[in-house]
């Protein structure tokens, strides 16, 4: 019995059990899209947070980090800065704001907060969506394909088929409660596996001053925040100091993913559905509390590849996976690399719900059936998620780095919605125009920088 797949296997099946059950109790499209705003502070937290991170956390960050040593850290410093900051100014008004409304989706918001009877917003407001969502869904797909085709030796196209059918399937079951419970349950996982496995491994070291010894005969710029290590596994030396340090456009840039988080609409909506507003400072202590413990977690993992393979690593995003196999035993090993999964699953389930909802409410609904029932609105949502899918397999097949993918479809959605939401929560002059006029130009300089 292989330990890696029964693993797998008991996971995938236990988050099929999720959506199957909660694919019994989705009535309309506010049960699908919202939960029916009934979710209770921890799932709230660890829903947003999880939905956040995705594959990127396991595998994009601490392959920067591995790469770059300490100066790929300032990436996790600004998106927990930013994470503080969301929770802070943007979760409370927004749920107070889009139950008087009625809103299930920002679109929704947007369109109620502003009277936009043309419905040039929601138009605008569910193209981007749409595209930087596929986008973004493409990167979970690429990680997932990575993650199936080290851990089972098969091809990378049908390692990306495996997590097209996984995660299309349970999501397209069950819908927001489902993701969001589930995500509550991935969440955990991956908070357990970035504090576990960093700790016993280097506690079997010899303590953190081993491992900074250890680092230091690799190259000891790797310490150092702001120095530049070049990483070229074909050279022999494999991390070259460059002679510079960090720029301030470089450590700015870093720093500013952070500010992306106000316009993530697959994280703010958990904010939407809390059961009671009064519970969000709770949940803002699990998620900010989740997000530090895990982003700390992922730094470790990335130094401490550095120093245990006795080659350079020729993907390094491939780190976390290939440290689980090489120090951990199979079962808990297989434990751990679940949590891999569940960060992508956690991600792209969410980010494949947000999407559906802008096809069903702000499309579908909006132009095609205005007086469509919520049968027949539940299923377009569930056919929604299926060609989403699609069209995000057909990106995920040309491959790429998971960081850059998610680069560039984190900063299309914050620059395109982040001011959109903050100034339609704290500026009553703002008005439907400026609204418009800030998610184009967002949207599209963002596009075109690809």
């Amino acid at each position: 019995m292989d330990p890696v797949l029964t693993t797998f296997a008991l996971y995938i099946v236990g988050m099929m059990v999720i959506g199957y059950y909660f694919y019994k109790r989705n009535q309309d499209t506010e049960d699908y899209f919202l939960g029916d705003r009934g979710l209770n502070a921890p799932v709230t937290a660890l829903s947003a947070q999880a939905s956040d991170m995705s594959g990127w956390l396991l595998m994009g960050f601490p392959g920067a980090v591995y790469a770059g040593g300490f100066s790929a850290m300032w990436i996790g410093i600004g998106l927990a800065i930013g994470t503080y900051l969301n929770w802070q100014f943007t979760a409370s008004r927004l749920r107070y704001y889009t139950e008087i409304v009625d809103s299930i989706t920002l679109t929704d918001f947007f369109e109620s907060r502003y009277k936009d009877d043309s419905r040039a917003l929601r138009i605008v407001t569910g193209l981007v969506i749409l595209v930087f969502f596929t986008i973004y869904v493409s990167s979970g797909l690429v990680a997932g394909g990575t993650l199936f085709e080290t851990i089972l030796g098969v091809d990378y196209n049908i390692a990306v088929y495996i997590s097209v059918i996984i995660i299309a399937l349970y999501t397209y079951l069950g819908g927001y409660l489902a993701v969001s419970w589930s995500d509550f349950v991935q969440g955990s996982l991956m908070f357990i596996a970035l504090v576990i496995v960093p700790v016993a491994v280097i506690l079997n070291m010899g303590g953190l001053s081993e491992l900074w010894a250890q680092v230091s005969e690799v190259n000891r710029d790797l310490l150092y925040a702001f120095r530049q290590v070049d990483f070229d596994p074909g050279n022999g030396a494999s991390w070259l100091s460059t002679g510079e340090g960090v720029s301030f456009v470089d450590w700015i840039s870093n720093i500013g993913w952070g500010l992306g988080y106000f316009g993530m609409p697959h994280i703010i909506i958990r904010f939407m559905s809390i059961d009671k507003g009064e519970d969000l400072p709770t949940s803002q202590f699990i998620g900010v509390t989740w997000v530090v413990v895990t982003l700390i977690g992922a730094v470790f993992v990335g130094i401490i590849g550095i120093v245990t393979f006795a080659e350079p690593l020729g993907n390094p995003e491939t780190v976390f996976l290939d440290l689980l196999q090489y120090v951990m035993n199979p079962w808990i090993g297989g434990i751990f690399l679940a949590a891999v999964l569940a960060a992508i699953m956690s991600t792209v389930d969410s980010q494949l719900l947000v999407s559906s909802s802008a096809l069903t409410e702000d499309f579908y609904k909006a132009f095609f059936s205005r007086d469509a029932s919520d049968r027949e609105l539940l299923i377009v949502s569930r056919v929604s998620v299926v060609l989403i899918t699609l069209v995000a397999l057909y990106f995920a097949m040309a491959g790429g780095r998971i960081l850059d993918i998610v680069g560039y479809a984190w900063a299309g959605l914050g620059s395109a919605f982040g001011p959109a939401v903050l100034f339609s929560l704290y500026w009553k002059k703002t008005n439907k125009y400026g609204v418009l006029a800030g998610i184009l130009i967002g949207g599209v300089n963002s596009y075109s920088l690809e």
